[in-house]
Order: C-alpha cells, then structure tokens, then sequence
C-alpha cells in the first residue's frame, strides 16, 4: 500500500540520497545556500527531518531541540536507510487522517514538509557540494502550492527567507521558482 505522500517520497529521495553520497569529508565545512548552515549542519538538519518525520508520520512528538551528531561512521548509509524508512512510514493513509499532535497542522501538510526539505535541501547540498541534481518533476509540481501556504507563517518564524528574483523567462512551476518562494537564489552562488 501507498499514499501519493510516499510515491512522492519515493520519488525525491533516491536524487537526494545520490546527493548525500557525494558529498566527500573534506565538503562539510563549505557554506550551503541555507543562512549560516554548513555542509555538515544541512546534513545533520536533513537526518533529523527524515527520522523525526517517520515519528510524525505516526503522529507521535518528536524532540526538535535535540541536535545529536548524526555523521559518524557509515553516516551515508545510514541517511539512505532513514530516507527509506521515511518513505514506508508514510506509505499507510492513515497518516494522512487528521491534524499532527505536535505540529498542530494537517497530516498531509506534514508529510509535504517532508518532502519539501528532501527536495530543497538536496538541491541546497548539491549546489554547496558541486554535484548535478535533478529534482522528481513531480515533487516540484506538488510543492509549489505547499510553499505558497507554508510562506506567511514561515518568513515570519525565518525559516523561509523573502522570495529571491527569478528569470521572468522560466516556467513559473519549476524548480527555479520553487526556490525563489523559498528565499534561495537558484544561481547561489554567483549572485546575492
């Protein structure tokens, strides 16, 4: 059994995950397009999502003020087998029934948040790391309308800075502006 939340997770984690493998020791001191995160700080942000989220999914709390080290040996396999374990916890539809105990939103929401970081922060680590990254299609299409509800309440706490320009010339769908909404400049780093 799945939920379009899995498939979708399904389909972002792999690009992702591709990401995280190449990122090489010697990477995780370099900025990310993420304010005053490091390469090592979006990873261990991105484990805590993807683990966190797998309890989310079956509506239980999650700890978000515990920061534990999560790149110790074996860290990228273990980001693989997370990102796998995220992906079935939300493939049952009763994760989408009802409002998140400890989020205070919808489930479906939650489960798009999820998504969301799996998408954005595999581009940020791409980017910040010099490696390709083509996101799923149709994450990006399913995140755009996510983004525009999330923004209000997300600038204001700073998790999404204010909307960056974009090429007037782009599909207004696509990742570029998906980015955009979210404060990241999709040329980072050769402009502000």
């Amino acid at each position: 059994m799945t939920t379009q939340t899995s498939d979708l997770l399904a389909a972002a984690a792999p690009r992702t995950v591709d990401v995280v493998r190449g990122i090489a020791d010697d990477q995780l001191d370099l900025p990310t397009p993420c304010r005053d995160y490091t390469v090592r700080d979006l990873l261990n942000h991105l484990f805590e999502v993807v683990v966190n989220f797998q309890d989310l999914a079956e509506k239980r709390d999650v700890e978000w003020s515990d920061k534990p080290d999560h790149l110790a040996d074996g860290w990228r396999d273990r980001f693989e087998t997370e990102t796998g374990r995220l992906i079935a916890a939300w493939a049952d539809p009763s994760t989408l029934e009802g409002v998140s105990p400890g989020m205070g939103m919808p489930q479906t929401v939650i489960g798009g948040m999820a998504l969301l970081d799996l998408t954005v922060h595999g581009w940020d680590l791409a980017v910040a790391t010099d490696q390709p990254y083509q996101p799923a299609p149709e994450a990006v299409a399913e995140l755009h309308g996510l983004v525009e509800q999330l923004a209000p309440t997300a600038r204001k706490m700073g998790v999404f800075a204010d909307p960056a320009p974009t090429p007037t010339t782009q599909d207004p769908r696509d990742l570029h502006h998906l980015l955009a909404h979210t404060g990241r400049n999709s040329t980072w780093p050769s402009t502000p």
